[in-house]
């Protein structure tokens, strides 16, 4: 149990030390565009990414092979308590039941019905899924993975991050001019990351207008680029580029005088 605690902290360390990462390297930017933008975008990477080794390393336990809450749940206590972004972790058995340490049991919901749910039964990691918690009712993003026993799935071990908080985090801790900012869209121009919370988990056409909605739309198959918009008024001018890790589009937008 010790080797396996001190395994996690190390892990946990790195995932913690994101906000330092980004401190070193927002003041460290250069005057370049592409490369503050490939800086957030890096920050929500590893970020996210941290996350998933950590709950990897978790899933290997005899603690999350037991299968049993009780066992598992100080290694998700623990984990849960030490993120910047305070997620919610749970744990989820095969029919879908599951518990998690915002509950600090059983909840009275099921995973059945979610589209990552699937895949994780088929031993799959789940990296980036966009969901209203259960648990919480948080717009969060969704980092899990399987527990694989004797070649069978036998539970899955997640996170739910709560986006409001991870846009917050970015907010402090990369510094921009007043009139530019970050954001976040997934493939169907949903706001994912953005510094007015309000609009996180609206499609651009509810922040916009229908127009704007279907020029996203056709800028989005491009893998990265520049893109001009006016918003409520306002011109707007923007980089952005793909993560292949998300699949999620990061923009750096400025207002044009």
């Amino acid at each position: 149990m010790s080797k396996i605690f001190s395994l996690i902290v190390s892990v946990l360390i790195m995932v913690s030390s994101f906000t330092a990462r980004a401190d070193s390297k927002s003041a460290s930017l250069k005057p370049d565009p592409k490369v503050t933008l490939e800086t957030y975008k890096g920050l929500v990477e590893d970020h996210l990414s941290g996350i998933l080794r950590t709950v990897r390393v978790i899933a290997l336990t005899s603690e999350a092979g037991s299968t049993k809450w009780e066992s598992v749940r100080p290694l998700l206590d623990r984990f849960s308590n030490d993120l910047a972004t305070d997620a919610t972790m749970w744990f989820a058995l095969p029919d879908g039941s599951y518990f998690s340490t915002e509950t600090g049991g059983v909840s009275d919901q099921n995973l059945k019905d979610r589209n990552y749910f699937p895949k994780l039964m088929a031993g799959q990691d789940v990296l980036g899924d966009l969901v209203i918690s259960k648990s919480t009712g948080h717009r969060s993003v969704i980092v899990a993975t399987p527990v694989v026993v004797n070649g069978k799935v036998v539970a899955a071990v997640g996170v739910s991050v709560r986006v409001r908080l991870l846009s917050a985090l970015l907010e402090s801790d990369t510094k921009l001019p007043a009139n530019a900012y970050y954001y976040a869209l997934d493939s169907d121009t949903k706001i994912v990351l953005h510094r007015n919370v309000d609009r996180i988990f609206k499609s651009v056409s509810d922040v916009g207008d229908e127009s704007l909605g279907e020029k996203f739309k056709a800028i989005l198959k491009q893998d990265q680029g520049v893109f001009n918009y006016t918003l409520n008024g306002r011109k707007m001018t923007s980089i952005f580029q793909k993560s292949t890790v998300l699949k999620w589009y990061f923009f750096l937008a400025q207002e044009r005088k």
